[in-house]
């Protein structure tokens, strides 16, 4: 019987498998936007920056923002929930030299948002929840909140088509 891989090996091939699907879309980066990993669930931070705001009388987060945060949050959580089995078995390791290429991600067919209250200037924060994912078509919901997690700001759903297996 083999021996399970040590903890911190775990671990730190999940960190960079994350790493790798965060560092591959630029637009994240320009955003700012982090992703806090407990196990197998994600959440995503949006820090606040000046650049975020909108509507600088209120001021307000731009529902552009908004909505790319949820949909990044959603992109994220499907292909982590996708690659999984690949990165928690091995097959998939962002550590060493010459790791794979980024895996495609899921491409959105429509995302619609819920804007509930206005985006304060402060960090926002996101999850997702993955109401199916088939081979080919995968459906999502994101939530999104401030200060308290009851108290949503904005929420999405949306429809993605799966990449291809190789």
């Amino acid at each position: 019987m083999k021996r399970p891989e040590p903890v911190q090996v775990v671990k730190q091939r999940r960190d960079a498998a994350l790493r790798a699907l965060v560092d591959g879309v630029p637009y994240i980066q320009y955003l700012g936007v982090q992703i806090d990993r407990r196990g197998d669930e994600l959440t995503a931070v949006l820090p606040f920056a000046d650049k975020l705001i909108g509507n600088p009388m209120l001021p307000a987060l731009h529902g552009g923002v908004t909505a790319a945060f949820l949909e990044v949050t959603a992109v994220i959580t499907l292909s982590w929930s996708y690659l999984w089995e690949d990165i928690e078995s091995g097959a998939l390791d962002f550590e060493v030299e010459t790791g794979p290429p980024l895996p495609r991600l899921p491409k959105t067919v429509d995302f619609s948002v819920d804007y509930l209250r206005s985006g304060l200037p402060r960090d926002a924060y996101a999850r997702a929840r993955i109401n199916r994912a088939g081979r080919r078509y995968a459906s999502v919901h994101v939530e999104g909140w401030q200060d308290n997690r009851e108290r949503l700001f904005a929420q999405g759903t949306g429809h993605f088509v799966m990449p291809q297996r190789r």
